[in-house]
């Protein structure tokens, strides 16, 4: 099978990988999904026993439900979360472990997580059902549909309304698009840790501008109306209210109880962060969440009581640029501390807060908190000077000691790292240069003292590439020291001949390809293999290195990432004297597809041919809270507008450039292929488009995904004059 049509069916090598991790609060079992095998794309809820037993929970096929049959809400949901899955792609369990919830085509299924516990069974909930979630004590599940948040009893089945009929326009318990797409917020209501209320966000999407979607190779279909909040446009409107359990909509037609409200500022910090609860020592369930400015300069978090709703200031973080929104925060030690990723005053990087100290690892990229147990924290990170490595480390609330987190049987901590941790047991997932795809372990009893702790595998039933091992060398290039790889075909022998070159970036924020493991340079080595040497720069914007090189691109997200771009290549150059500068060529997807064709119609002296996939080309028509974070409101920052679009562009020479685009994008809309070629053609440069009829912005539909690599490296041969020295590696 060619490599292509294989991780086109794999789903870029997913299918089969164990993901989705939940521990018991004693540590003992964990939960996760998986599929049967590598090509099975009905993921299925599975329990490791303390055995080191792998129990099958929840199968899709044997339930006979058709994950096909999915509400526009949660296919919209899949959208905002790069889902590609199929079956079971998220459950929720009770604080207990005794039982999960999910949805199968948006039908509301309970299943017990014990041995011999309850077989899964669908709840008579009111369908279509979306993001179900289940109470912390597992008497209850809440689920949205037909936008107002419902309950469902798992014993007595009983249904009822918590949000009564709103105004059109207007949903409850759902993330809005924003806070989905960029905030990475997925979710809209909250249980309270004693399961007696909700608290749920009310969106307002009327004064959100409405797009149209259409297909024009589907004429009858009725086109789509999104409500899309381009940048410098109006958001949608967000609330925060709890909702009290009470008795909710009964059969004599009694009503929900009335919300409690709870109010901030909103005009001076409209978007809606993070929500939740906490349990403070001195007191019972309270309220919090953290809300941002437009501008995005100031991040406030808030307490509430869930009583009267009144709201008081917890935190405020500011930066003169923005202010990053940081996974996992905030959260809380049992003792009651904050815990906290911010920059301490003063300071140049982000560090760990617990309880207004500053404290864990130094002298590491802090990138997420991925859990607190207790009064211990696990953070992810990346050592200084080694952007492409993600290390783990726990955290001692009490006395501040940061210790690495090993995985077994590889202490040099290369690779990269992510893990879960609750009642002293720690899930470890690993990637790197030396295997294959991802293995995971579970450590039960990493705490124990005097004690060797048990280590159980999870197996990963992912096929593997059939594909050589990536060829890549990792240096930093120039002055600026950007984190860079050089892909090489297996084949070829130094001294052989020049190579063309293809750069194949991402380059912009959130987003790095410089990583240290197998996975990340898959495609890149099957072009290598085609007959390239393939370069690949993490420039400024990109995370990893540090505060200042990810705002290096404020009010200009195109000179500077370009620059980068051209450094590394020069750079590589210098290093490697087989690489023939007169042969680049550049391709990327979504910011490295913006990127790909900046680079030929900005620099053609450097490129010679690019690749475009679902680029944006101009930036009044993408989202405010990206957009602005970057360029700031195009009412008042035209010139940084104007400097970053590709609509102006028309340097000789004309470069071959392809333009890739799915007409079902709703995130990076067809528009911005459609008014880049209209500028182009009335400038009389010639380019090729390839429409995608029904492909969103994950071009992941198995024989589009395969044909799109084909399709690219016949234009670059074609754009190059170029073909492989040696047979491809297929």
């Amino acid at each position: 099978m060619s490599f292509p049509r294989q991780q086109a069916r794999t789903r870029r090598f997913t299918i089969g990988v164990p993901r989705a991790f939940q521990i018991s609060p004693d540590g003992r079992r964990v939960a996760f999904l998986r599929g049967r095998d590598g090509d099975d794309t009905a993921t299925c809820l599975w329990v490791l026993e303390p055995d080191g037993r792998e129990r099958l929970v929840a199968d899709p096929r044997s339930i006979g439900a058709d994950d096909e049959d999915l509400p526009p809400e949660e296919r919209a949901r899949r959208e905002r979360l790069r889902e590609t899955g199929g079956g079971i792609v998220a459950y929720t369990v009770d604080d207990g472990f005794t039982a999960a919830a999910f949805t199968l085509s948006g039908r509301l299924y309970h299943v017990g997580l014990s041995e011999g516990g309850a077989p899964p069974r669908e709840l008579p909930a009111a369908g279509p059902v979306v993001d179900p979630l289940i109470c912390p004590l597992g008497e209850r599940v809440a689920y949205v549909s037909g936008g107002t948040v419902r309950v469902v009893g798992i014993a007595d089945g009983r249904d009822r309304v918590l949000t009564a009929a709103d105004a059109p326009g207007v949903t409850w318990g759902l993330a809005e698009f924003i806070a989905a797409e960029e905030m990475s917020r997925f979710r809209g209501m909250w249980w309270a840790p004693d399961g007696s209320a909700l608290l749920a966000a009310r969106v307002d999407d009327t004064p959100v501008r409405r797009w149209t979607i259409a297909d024009p190779a589907d004429p009858e279909a009725a086109p789509q109306t999104v409500a899309y909040p381009a940048a410098g446009t109006p958001n949608a409107e967000v609330r925060l209210a709890v909702l009290p359990l009470g008795d909710g909509e009964a059969a004599d037609g009694a009503g929900p109880a009335e919300p409690v409200w709870v109010d901030w500022d909103r005009a001076a910090l409209p978007y809606l962060v993070r929500a939740g609860w906490t349990t403070r020592p001195e007191g019972g369930p309270t309220v919090v969440f953290s809300a941002q400015s437009r501008d995005q300069r100031t991040l406030t978090l808030f307490g509430a009581d869930p009583a009267t709703g009144a709201v008081s200031e917890v935190h405020t973080d500011t930066d003169p640029v923005w202010v990053e929104i940081m996974p996992g925060i905030p959260g809380f030690t049992a003792g009651g501390d904050l815990v906290w990723i911010g920059r301490p005053e003063g300071g140049a990087e982000r560090r760990l807060h617990v309880g207004g100290r500053v404290t864990g690892p130094e002298d590491v990229y802090l990138r997420a908190v991925a859990d607190i147990d207790g009064d211990r924290i696990l953070v992810s990170g990346s050592p200084a000077g080694r952007p492409g490595d993600v290390g783990l480390w726990v955290v001692d609330a009490a006395d501040g000691r940061a210790v690495p987190v090993e995985f077994p049987g590889a202490p040099d901590g290369g690779g990269l790292h992510s893990g879960r941790l609750r009642g002293g047991t720690v899930v470890l997932q690993r990637r790197d240069l030396d295997h294959d795809g991802v293995r995971t372990v579970v450590v039960h009893g990493a705490d124990a003292t005097g004690e060797r702790p048990r280590v159980a595998e999870v197996a990963s039933l992912a096929h593997a590439p059939e594909l050589p091992a990536p060829r890549v060398t990792f240096w930093t290039a120039g002055e600026r020291a950007i984190p860079s790889a050089l892909v090489l075909p297996s084949w070829y022998e130094e001294g052989s001949g020049p190579l063309p070159v293809l750069l194949d970036p991402y380059g912009g924020p959130h987003a790095q390809r410089v990583l240290r493991c197998r996975s990340a340079h898959l495609t890149s080595q099957w072009f290598a293999d085609q007959g390239f040497a393939v370069l690949i720069a993490d420039g400024r914007g990109t995370p990893g290195i540090g505060v200042g090189w990810e705002q290096e691109i404020h009010l200009d997200v195109a000179d500077v990432v370009l620059a980068d771009q051209v450094a590394a290549l020069h750079d590589a150059a210098e290093r490697f004297g087989f690489l023939d500068l007169e042969r680049v060529a550049i391709r990327g997807w979504s910011f490295g597809g913006y990127l790909a064709a900046l680079a030929v119609l900005r620099r053609p002296d450097v490129f010679h041919a690019a690749v475009a996939g679902a680029p944006v080309t101009d930036w009044t028509l993408y989202d405010t809270h990206y957009t602005e974070r970057y360029l700031g409101l195009p009412q008042e920052q035209a010139d940084a507008y104007a400097r970053s679009s590709l609509l102006a562009e028309r340097t000789d020479p004309n470069r071959p450039l392809l333009l890739i685009h799915g007409f079902a994008d709703d995130n990076v809309v067809f528009a911005h292929t459609q008014r880049l070629s209209s500028a182009l053609l009335a400038a009389g440069r010639t380019h090729t488009v390839l429409p995608l009829s029904g492909i969103t912005h994950m071009a992941s539909e198995e024989t589009t995904a395969e044909n799109l690599l084909l399709v690219q490296v016949d234009f670059l041969h074609t754009a190059l004059k170029s073909r492989p020295a040696a047979e491809s590696a297929g």
